[in-house]
């Protein structure tokens, strides 16, 4: 049979593809999972955050001209973490690839109990040579507009980023892998305080303060939520959107 990703069809027995956006989509709101998964149902797009995926291209390539070597970047030295190295392997450009996961050699895994093949893209994964342990990291851009404030995990909407977090990690640890339970999330904080030019003669330049966060996974709520989606995707109706679900409150509000 072929591939079974895009809407789902009940009638293809090949494990079904989910990328780690669309189990957040599920948790979100169940009703917008099924819409999108189940009934085909195209929801409006958002832009892309180029600036994001700008840094997100930057900081891999300077983790690039260490991978495959002994050596790793100053900025790990300097917080006396040398130790850990950018992971070199075979696959390792294909774990980045979030498109199309779901072929052969990426970053993904088959779920036998609920016959789904999860998994997405990685940003980076760092050797701890100390403990021979794969550490996944993350890359994280923001600019916070409040001057000293500094990066945590604790904001609420940050739970989507430390469950990214918690399935790439179970998913690399099904695969095999000898993965560290402490996974990394390292942030781009754009400076719009400090007192430097940004406009030169002839360019820009935005300064950004980085941190590097530490994270324990959790992987209680992984099957569970896999066994939930298998339910909801093999049900004949749609179920109810949450109460906080905007796309629920404005075909709520059109219905009225």
């Amino acid at each position: 049979m072929p591939r079974h990703r895009g809407t789902y069809n009940p009638e293809n027995k090949e494990a079904y593809e989910l990328s780690r956006s669309r189990i957040e989509n599920f948790i979100k709101c169940p009703a917008c999972f099924y819409l999108m998964q189940v009934r085909g149902i195209k929801f409006p797009s958002i832009p892309g955050f180029n600036i994001n995926e700008a840094t997100d291209v930057l900081l891999k390539r300077d983790f690039d001209k260490f991978r495959g070597t002994e050596l790793t970047h100053e900025f790990l030295i300097n917080l006396d973490m040398g130790h850990l190295i950018p992971f070199d392997h075979p696959n390792f450009e294909l774990w980045t690839q979030s498109l199309h996961f779901g072929a052969e050699g990426r970053m993904n895994f088959v779920h036998e109990a609920s016959n789904l093949k999860v998994g997405g893209g990685l940003d980076d994964v760092w050797f701890n040579k100390n403990t021979e342990e794969l550490h996944i990291v993350d890359y994280k851009s923001t600019s916070q507009k409040t001057a000293g404030k500094e990066i945590s995990l604790d904001d609420p909407w940050k739970e989507a980023y430390k469950r990214q977090m918690d399935l790439y990690v179970w998913v690399m640890t099904q695969k095999g892998f000898n993965v560290s339970t402490t996974g990394y999330f390292l942030y781009c904080d754009g400076d719009r305080f400090s007192d430097y030019n940004f406009l030169n003669q002839n360019d820009a330049s935005m300064k950004f303060k980085m941190s590097l966060l530490p994270y324990e996974v959790n992987f209680n709520w992984i099957e569970p939520t896999l066994m939930n989606i298998r339910d909801c995707i093999q049900k004949t109706e749609c179920p109810e959107h949450k109460i906080d679900c905007e796309y629920g409150q404005f075909l709520a509000s059109v219905n009225n």
